[in-house]
């Protein structure tokens, strides 16, 4: 059953977390993902002193026009079209996806015992209608020893995750507290989802 959106929606995310929390919703969807000669990730590169809040949702809009063009480049029929991006700021610093093992390990090393903030933007557009919503969400790691961090960073889950860690994974056993949206952490904060799609219905 979908009480909250349209009769169908693109998700244009490779994420699979993403398409999990929108079926949680009921939402029917299909996936609108880039083709090979697409530079999603460029997409990411951060702006000099650019705040955090700014950094996610201009590339959360970025991404969401790259994705209605697409739509219409393929020829596939008018619906709604859904992207979110997720990032992780510890003060202004802007930690993304690592780029390998010792990135991983850098960033678990600056958040072990500190708060950081998850920020997490959904767009959804329609023709020349674009909506957004921003989920803030606070977060506080546990100290991790050297050998702890290592032990995470082997195990594979820290790449293509916004600071190196996945709240709904391993990292759970390090995450001494939450204030905000779980399901934003995660990469797709249900209530803003189903806000903003309601705009669409």
């Amino acid at each position: 059953m979908n009480l909250i959106s349209p009769s169908m929606v693109y998700l244009a995310s490779q994420s699979p977390r993403r398409s999990q929390l929108l079926e949680q919703l009921g939402v029917h969807h299909s996936l609108l993902l880039p083709a090979a000669d697409e530079d999603a990730e460029a997409l990411e590169a951060a702006l000099p002193r650019e705040a955090p809040a700014d950094y996610v949702q201009r590339v959360t809009r970025l991404k969401l026009e790259a994705a209605m063009r697409r739509r219409i480049v393929r020829g596939l029929p008018d619906a709604p079209v859904l992207c979110a991006d997720t990032t992780v700021a510890l003060g202004r610093s802007i930690l993304g996806k690592p780029r390998d093992a010792v990135d991983a390990a850098r960033m678990l090393a600056r958040l072990s015992g500190r708060n950081h903030r998850v920020l997490t933007c959904v767009a959804v557009g329609q023709g020349a209608r674009v909506v957004q919503a921003l989920s803030v969400s606070q977060v506080r790691l546990v100290a991790m020893s050297a050998a702890e961090i290592d032990l995470y960073v082997a195990s594979g889950e820290s790449m293509g995750k916004a600071g190196a860690y996945a709240v709904q994974g391993l990292a759970a056993a390090y995450i001494a507290r939450i204030s905000g949206s779980y399901s934003g952490i995660m990469g797709l904060p249900l209530y803003e989802t189903a806000h903003t799609l309601r705009q669409f219905a």
